[in-house]
């Protein structure tokens, strides 16, 4: 039997981050196959058309959806998503990785940009949610 250093509650506790677990890859799978499908060109245009009855041949739940249309993405996140298969979203709207993840910032994507190329945000703070550092 497998043992871990840490209780999986304990990764619930680093401010401004989700951890993708095995849980939240459950919830998210209808999502992610979604994602997936925009790999293929027939598929992005199929949604661009109509976003969503493309939405709606998927088992997603309706906060899933939901987010997709408001291009919500740390709501997607919050609802299991990954940012791995959440880009071919962004992608399928012509955003940069930089651009999405900025918007997940409430950053524009140029101050996004510098932010990461003046050393990323600080540490300070941002230790633990229980502890407040």
């Amino acid at each position: 039997m497998r043992t871990r250093p840490y209780a999986l509650e304990e990764l619930e506790d680093i401010p401004g981050t989700t951890v993708f677990t095995a849980m939240r890859s459950r919830e998210a799978y209808h999502l992610h196959k979604f994602c997936m499908s925009l790999m293929e060109a027939p598929n992005r245009e199929a949604f661009k058309a109509d976003e969503r009855a493309y939405l709606d041949r998927y088992r997603m739940s309706e906060a899933q959806k939901q987010a997709v249309l408001d291009r919500d993405f740390n709501r997607l996140i919050d609802l299991g998503g990954n940012i791995y298969f959440l880009v071919k979203l962004s992608n399928t709207d012509g955003w940069s990785v930089q651009k999405a993840v900025g918007s997940m910032s409430g950053m524009t994507a140029d101050e996004y940009a510098a932010m990461m190329r003046n050393g990323g945000r600080s540490p300070e703070g941002n230790r633990s949610i229980r502890e407040g550092n």
